[in-house]
């Protein structure tokens, strides 16, 4: 599956921004969706992460309350509504997909596909 990350930009803190992800290539619907991000110097890490079916959801602690995943799978999209912005959320998003079960939808390991980050900017 190919993965196409948009919506990425700059904004002050308190902001909202909307990240989607576009999939083509595979049935879209059989893959759990994530969002990881990427600090300049520092790892990847895991944001959130929807089931296949969509009825289930993971955070990091970090954005709970405040990001929200969601998947149209009729258009073949996952997004990434993120509200409250601060300055620390600045990073390059990811989005990837996994065929592996839902036990640990944290995991980096457990995607195979990724797309090309988008860059969020928050300034302060």
């Amino acid at each position: 599956v190919q993965l196409q990350a948009s919506g990425g930009g700059l904004v002050q803190a308190g902001g909202s921004l909307k990240l989607s992800c576009a999939a083509s290539g595979r049935t879209f619907s059989v893959y759990n969706m994530a969002w990881f991000r990427q600090a300049p110097g520092k790892e990847r890490d895991f944001v959130a992460a929807i089931k296949w079916s969509g009825i289930s959801t993971s955070y990091a602690d970090s954005v709970k309350g405040r990001f929200t995943i969601s998947r149209d799978n009729a258009k073949n999209t996952v997004y990434l509504q993120m509200n409250s912005l601060k300055p620390e959320d600045t990073a390059a998003y990811f989005c990837a997909a996994s065929s592996s079960s839902w036990l640990r939808p944290g995991a980096i390991g457990s995607y195979y596909y990724w797309g090309q980050g988008t860059q969020v900017t928050v300034s302060s």
